[in-house]
């Protein structure tokens, strides 16, 4: 048996206990200690993985990076490409328990990131990669418009996301999932006001 296979189990058990952790109590809350409590392990083995708070922090961050790849990869793409684009933001809003903790975790990272290079890296590729694809969606539906306006709007579209993300998961109720996912069509609306070429993103 490759001795990397037989050591990813136990490495998984122990990013997602960090994860449980900053989605349950916050990032603050993670320790060496309450990690090997909650995976049901010994500080030993934790320190065995992970020899520093930081690198454990960094896997964690990881994963549920690969997590979010993994699902909006796995979405099927229609031909309108405003579907498309509304599939691939809703993904990142707090729509259902599993996406309202995804987004309490991606949240802590990310403030913690403002201070931590490592994570900043992660965090700089992950924006990267979306806001890459929203522009290249954008592309597709205004076959006129400059990459740079392109670019702009996919911008627009992530910023706006994650600040619902940010309000919904910092407010608990004060904005419902209905409305997150109506405020995000709405703002598509005036990015994309139809599904074919030629809508507001002028050159």
């Amino acid at each position: 048996m490759d001795p990397l296979s037989s050591r990813r189990p136990r490495r998984t058990a122990l990013t997602n206990a960090v994860l449980t952790i900053v989605a349950e109590r916050g990032l603050d809350q993670v320790s060496v200690r309450e990690v090997a409590a909650t995976a049901g392990v010994s500080i030993g083995t934790v320190q065995h993985y992970f020899p520093t708070k930081d690198d454990m922090l960094l896997a964690a961050f990881n994963d549920v990076v690969q997590r979010i790849r993994q699902r909006i990869s796995s979405l099927c793409a229609g031909p309108h490409v405003r579907n498309n684009l509304s599939a691939v933001l809703h993904q990142l809003l707090p729509l259902d328990d599993e996406r309202a903790a995804e987004s309490r975790i991606v949240l802590a990272f990310a403030a913690r990131a403002a201070t931590s290079p490592a994570l900043a890296g992660v965090q700089q590729t992950i924006l990267t990669e979306i806001t890459g694809a929203l522009t290249d969606a954008f592309a597709l539906a205004a076959a006129h418009a400059t990459t740079d306006r392109c670019r702009l709007a996919a911008h627009i579209a992530l910023a706006a996301t994650d600040g619902l993300a940010l309000h919904a998961a910092s407010t608990h109720g004060w904005i419902s999932a209905s409305q997150l996912s109506t405020t995000l069509d709405f703002l598509l609306d005036m990015l994309l006001p139809t599904t074919e070429p030629g809508y507001a993103i002028t050159p």
